[in-house]
């Protein structure tokens, strides 16, 4: 039988998780407090678990994905996204961040979701249909389409 996770197990999920499940969060809530708020819990979740999922990567997006939509129901609302907080920032400029996330915002929500998955938590298409809980073509569609429209909104801007 495993083991129940220790807290430096969860420490280094977050850690490697965090931020992708962060940008996800805000794509779902549009709202940085509240993901941050759904992160924490799914963080708490896995430390009362029995033992850490055996990949934990789709794990840890479908419970983000589960509480988030538990939270919009919960709250009736949706909030624009701020463009200064939506992203986690690396080695792009400022400027190129806040034209990115503009362009994510003109996504329908099923393609943005697909794309920050796909791209800041490079989860494959089949990690994302899991998670989802959609036929990989409608995944595969949708990442497709989400991308052909980026490039449109990109060369209009």
């Amino acid at each position: 039988m495993a083991e129940k996770p220790t807290h430096d197990e969860v420490q280094d999920l977050y850690r490697q998780y965090g931020p992708a499940l962060l940008a996800y969060g805000v794509n779902l809530l549009g709202e940085r407090a509240a993901a941050e708020d759904v992160l924490h819990q799914v963080f708490l979740g896995l430390l009362n678990m029995s033992a850490l999922p055996s990949d934990p990567r789709p794990y840890l997006f479908r419970a983000v994905r589960n509480r988030a939509l538990n939270s919009r129901r919960g709250s009736g609302r949706m909030t624009l996204l701020d463009p200064q907080q939506w992203l986690v920032r690396s080695d792009r400029t400022m400027e190129t961040a806040v034209v990115i996330e503009k362009a994510m915002r003109e996504l329908p929500p099923e393609q943005r979701e697909v794309v920050v998955m796909k791209v800041w938590a490079e989860m494959t298409l089949e990690e994302i249909a899991t998670v989802v809980e959609l036929p990989l073509n409608t995944v595969a569609s949708r990442y497709r389409y989400a991308l052909a429209r980026m490039r449109e909104i990109l060369k209009r801007d």
